[in-house]
């Protein structure tokens, strides 16, 4: 068989371990909040979540995945090494920050690696700075639209329930974050996955493979397409239990009430997002979410010092990924990738 049709195989199927990891890592985004209020059983949760990541492959439009396959670098200087270093440096940060508990950006330690892979190639001319700059923008965009969703939302849920019996309140809101929880998942994978397709998209186009013209929307292989969210799918069943512990149980404590709030505050705002075709962070916008409804019922049960070490990691992510990007290039050159 051909040795380049092997190699170009075995990054595909390192992509779609990105993706894994991507659900493994990311699963505290779709099931912290159900868990930690009870709502459902840490079993239950990710299965719940798990099929809204994977269903969403029917819902949404693929402009994230165009974004990543030609909008961070120029896609006519990626080769296999390229690749090899891009994912290379996302997994590699992806399971440092799950190894520490921070719950970090996957989405941006892919931008961080092709980053890193491109430039170390082709130098700083290669890059899309107006799809890199709203990427970066959403560093701060993200989890404060999340806050400002989830806040609203508990305040105007806290006026229209002022006058129900808390009991009732309690039993409702425990039905309506199986709601949701649904909706988030589904949003996650619509957004997140894409960005592996990107990846996949942009390999093959730079081998031969997808002809001339470079596919974005609907001219994206369906392999392609069911493979990633369902490579999404089976990461989130894995469940990242020392990331749903800190969101969900050590950041700050929720109830049902506080969990639908978050929950559909921080969907709203990625819904939009995956609507543009901007690769945001789910991480971080459900991270804000959670603060915002907590904070919004009483500041003083948020771990603002926890908070603060989770805002360092989103601010590391991409130049450390880049930097185990490049690092990972050099390596795949010098094996002859």
């Amino acid at each position: 068989m051909d040795h380049k049709l092997i190699l170009v195989g075995a990054i595909v199927a390192a992509a779609f371990i990105f993706d894994y990891i991507n659900g493994f890592h990311d699963a505290a985004n779709s099931i912290a909040t159900v868990v930690s209020t009870r709502v459902l059983t840490p079993f239950q949760a990710v299965l719940w979540a798990a099929f809204f990541n994977f269903i969403a492959f029917a819902v949404f439009k693929l402009h994230v995945a165009g974004t990543i396959g030609k909008g961070i670098i120029d896609p006519n200087i990626v080769d296999m090494a390229v690749i090899i270093g891009a994912l290379g440096g996302a997994i590699g940060w992806n399971l440092l920050t799950w190894w520490w508990g921070l719950p970090s950006s996957s989405s941006h330690a892919l931008v961080g690696g092709l980053i890193g892979a491109g430039v170390s190639k082709a130098g700083l001319g290669i890059l899309g700075w107006s799809k890199i700059s709203s990427t970066a923008l959403f560093i701060v965009v993200s989890p404060v639209v999340g806050y400002v969703g989830s806040a609203l939302m508990v305040i105007a849920c806290s006026w229209l329930m002022r006058r129900v019996n808390p009991g009732r309140v309690d039993r409702w809101f425990r039905r309506l974050q199986l709601l949701s929880a649904a909706a988030f998942s589904l949003n996650h994978g619509g957004n997140d996955a894409q960005k592996t397709m990107g990846i996949i998209v942009v390999l093959l186009y730079s081998q031969g493979y997808l002809g001339d013209h470079f596919p974005t929307g609907h001219e994206i292989p369906k392999w392609i397409v069911v493979g990633c969210y369902l490579a999404m799918g089976l990461g989130t069943m894995s469940g990242g239990w020392r990331i749903v512990k800190t969101m969900g149980m050590r950041l700050t404590k929720l109830r049902p009430f506080g969990g639908f709030c978050a929950e559909t505050g921080g969907s709203a705002a990625i819904f939009l997002a995956t609507m543009l075709g901007i690769p945001v962070s789910t991480t971080h916008t459900i991270t804000g979410a959670i603060v915002g409804a907590g904070s919004v019922s009483n500041r003083g049960k948020v771990r603002w010092g926890l908070a603060g070490r989770i805002v360092w990691a989103w601010i590391f992510t991409i130049p450390a990924s880049a930097a185990i990007s490049a690092a990972m290039y050099f390596l795949a050159r010098a094996l002859g990738a």
